[in-house]
């Protein structure tokens, strides 16, 4: 039980990286702010950071981890280019941004919650990532 918990919670921790990632990378050309940019690429880092440590774990268990849902990426990617389309602006980026990391924070404490059972090196990964989503929600906040 204890393995099955742990793979399923890399997998969700995974994918949560995976969305963070390409999220930032659909806004991150847009940015006029230095400040806003700065921001967003260091939060792109330690994402990186952490999808190479579940990368690793999910590697020991034998696993290839976890795409994000397509549905989920095209939905993204069109909320995305409609908002910017209609307003290409720091502002638009920052909400955006927010939405979605309100979004990882919900997704990465149910997943927590029903996988219980995980070892605690994947409970961590996953408490990280919610931080990472948390702050970069508290730092963009004056963009908004």
């Amino acid at each position: 039980m204890i393995e099955q918990d742990t793979i399923k919670l890399l997998r969700e921790c995974d994918a949560g990286v995976k969305m963070g990632v390409a999220s930032i990378d659909d806004v991150l050309d847009q940015v006029h702010s230095g400040a806003l940019k700065q921001y967003l690429t260091e939060c792109k880092k330690k994402h990186e950071k952490l999808k190479d440590e579940i990368q690793a774990l999910l590697e020991k268990y034998h696993d290839d981890g976890k795409e994000p849902p397509p549905i989920a990426k095209g939905m993204s990617w069109i909320k995305t280019s409609m908002k910017m389309g209609m307003n290409n602006s720091d502002q638009t980026i920052a909400d955006l941004m927010t939405d979605g990391c309100n979004m990882g924070v919900k997704s990465l404490n149910k997943y927590l919650n029903q996988y219980e059972a995980a070892d605690e090196v994947s409970k961590d990964i996953a408490k990280r990532l919610i931080n990472l989503e948390e702050q970069l929600a508290v730092d963009i906040r004056k963009f908004l």
